[in-house]
């Protein structure tokens, strides 16, 4: 190689007229990088399942670009919005992602765009993977017009194409994710609903009622329960006699899956996707994942675990840190490639915070527009008789 650098050395010399010494730089084409490659995941448990996802994972260089490009997006943007937080330019609740990113992003590469998609309050990544920019999510967590709700629904009430939310109380989305599924084959689309919760939402009624009509109308429905651990500040094995999520379902199918590893819960869809897509009915995953930040930014996270046990996951289970380390040892990508990423990813970030914070809030006039999708303007009462609105679309 050295011999190699001196003939190119030289070679300048001559050409240029200018003594190079050896400070040449040889780029790396694309053709230099391995195009694609397999990787061993964690095998699933299993609920009323004979087979499973498989126990392999094939990873393109441009699948593994993607992945790391927009969890490392969502990881960033997260972090901002901790930051805008602190500065007081955000309020009001705020549930942050970052640790969770495999999940959102794990499901998305197993779905499709038409395919539906419904959540709790901890919705920043889903949004994003569903196709709202960063500008328009974190202008929307500081109320301004330019925001994906027009400044109107805030951290938890966030909506995209076939993206229902971000919904406020805990497990109501699960109904509402089973009357997606049910429209979907009212319709024969070939369409189905994920539908996630939290460990927290997990022992609600609602969710058993949900499972019972999904089993019973077999609606093309996956369940997902993002198993971080805690709802809010009580751990998983305090709040829940059983912790096998995957088997709450009992005579629907499950499957337990690392949250942490994007491939893992990409495959797991996929398998869940066509189980549903089968006309089998429904079935429940759980994604055994984790939060780094606290439940919601008034909560510091730290008064019912310790820093050693976030420290200790961020180590060992980062799932950023994990395809990186995939895709450096088997070639796929250079240090200096992803380092050029987290910079463009930076700027992307730091240009929507700037937007974020310097775009107006809406106008008083325009607070009970949006209420219908299509109805021609109506007066809404305001806060008081005499105080009348106007609606509109």
């Amino acid at each position: 190689m050295q011999n190699m650098l001196t003939i190119i050395s030289n070679a300048l010399c001559r050409i240029t007229g200018r003594n190079v010494g050896a400070r040449v730089v040889v780029s790396r084409s694309f053709a230099d990088f391995t195009p694609q490659a397999t990787f061993e995941i964690k095998k699933c448990d299993l609920h009323r399942l004979e087979d499973g996802p498989p126990l392999e994972a094939e990873l393109t260089r441009d699948q593994a670009l993607q992945y790391y490009r927009t969890m490392q997006t969502v990881r960033r943007m997260e972090l901002k919005a901790d930051q805008l937080y602190k500065q007081k330019i955000i309020r009001g609740f705020c549930h942050l992602y970052d640790g969770q990113e495999a999940c959102a992003v794990g499901i998305e590469a197993a779905i499709t765009p038409s395919d539906h998609l419904i959540t709790s309050y901890r919705a920043h990544g889903y949004t994003y993977t569903r196709g709202v920019s960063v500008k328009a999510i974190l202008a929307e967590l500081t109320g301004r017009k330019g925001g994906v709700a027009k400044g109107k629904g805030g951290s938890m009430h966030m909506y995209g194409h076939h993206f229902y939310g971000g919904n406020g109380i805990v497990g109501a989305q699960v109904p509402l994710g089973a009357g997606i599924a049910l429209a979907c084959q009212y319709q024969g689309n070939n369409q189905i609903c994920v539908t996630l919760y939290g460990d927290g939402a997990a022992n609600q009624g609602q969710l058993f009622e949900s499972f019972n009509m999904a089993a019973l109308w077999k609606l093309p429905c996956i369940f997902i329960c993002e198993n971080n651990k805690y709802g809010m500040g009580t751990s998983v094995e305090r709040a829940s006699a059983c912790t096998d999520y995957y088997k709450r379902g009992d005579y629907i199918p499950g499957i337990k899956v690392d949250g942490m590893d994007v491939l893992c819960v990409r495959e797991a869809t996929k398998f869940a996707a066509d189980y549903c897509r089968a006309g089998k009915g429904p079935i429940v995953m759980e994604l055994e994942t984790y939060r780094y930040h606290g439940h919601s930014m008034s909560d510091p996270g730290v008064s019912y675990r310790t820093r050693e046990e976030i420290q200790e996951v961020r180590s060992k289970s980062d799932p950023i840190s994990l395809l990186k380390d995939r895709m450096l040892s088997s070639n796929m990508a250079s240090v200096e490639e992803l380092k050029e990423i987290d910079i463009a990813i930076r700027k992307e970030v730091e240009d929507a915070a700037q937007f974020a914070t310097l775009d107006p809030e809406p106008s008083l006039e325009e607070l009970c527009s949006h209420i219908y999708q299509n109805s021609p303007p109506l007066e809404v009462r305001g806060t008081h008789p005499w105080a009348k609105l106007k609606s509109s679309y």
